[in-house]
């Protein structure tokens, strides 16, 4: 490639139920990395605030300001306690909980079609990166109907695009350990250096497959 490899890693803010989002550190986190593999990549970064009318507006935006051959998203998740890596968005959305604007949607799909979109087969790629961290790490065929939803549906439509990037991908995380917290029995929470460590790992790997996409 005769220009830098572009990759865009977006995280979300705080939400009713999530004061602390901590997606928001670790993409803080993943932009400070210095690695031979990224000399001759530009990573940059963008954290959506969680309401529909953000993602509609700022998605374009950031796909037009940093022209990402890859897009590198991640949601939380604050039931789970692994990592999951979403293999498809479903054409569904909540009419039950507002965003935090206090907004509701008006209907329980996002758009007329398809049940569902994939990301691709690099879904199974990124899965193996981030076990390869020791960290406890799955597919999923279910992102939810909330804004991690909403935004791996329009990143796939951008996907889809003549102009936009040639993969994406949307990785939920658990909440993390902090300030020391005991870890539950069955519910074992990570912390954020153990995250980094993984998402360092899905971020290489993406890198590999951007090169091999353009």
């Amino acid at each position: 490639m005769s220009e830098k490899l572009r990759i865009l890693v977006t995280g979300f803010g705080p939400f009713p139920g999530a004061p602390y989002n901590p997606t928001q550190p670790l993409v803080a986190r993943l932009m400070r990395l210095r690695r031979p593999a990224f000399t001759d990549v530009e990573l940059s970064s963008h954290i959506f605030p969680v309401t529909y009318k953000a993602v509609d507006r700022e998605l374009p935006l950031a796909l037009a300001k940093h022209r990402p051959h890859a897009l590198l998203m991640f949601g939380l998740a604050g039931r789970t306690g692994y990592v999951r890596i979403e293999t498809r968005a479903r054409n569904a959305v909540t009419m039950l909980w507002p965003d935090a604007a206090q907004t509701r949607a008006r209907k329980g799909s996002i758009a007329d079609g398809a049940a569902a979109q994939n990301f691709g087969p690099h879904t199974a790629k990124l899965l193996r990166a981030a076990e390869g961290t020791g960290l406890d790490a799955r597919a999923s065929r279910d992102a939810g109907s909330y804004l991690c939803n909403y935004l791996s549906w329009r990143a796939i439509e951008a996907v889809n695009a003549d102009s936009g990037p040639r993969l994406a991908a949307f990785v939920h995380i658990p909440p993390l350990a902090r300030g020391g917290a005991v870890r539950r029995k069955g519910f074992s929470r990570i912390t954020l250096d153990e995250l980094v460590d993984a998402g360092e790992a899905m971020l290489l790997e993406m890198v590999r497959l951007a090169r091999r996409a353009n």
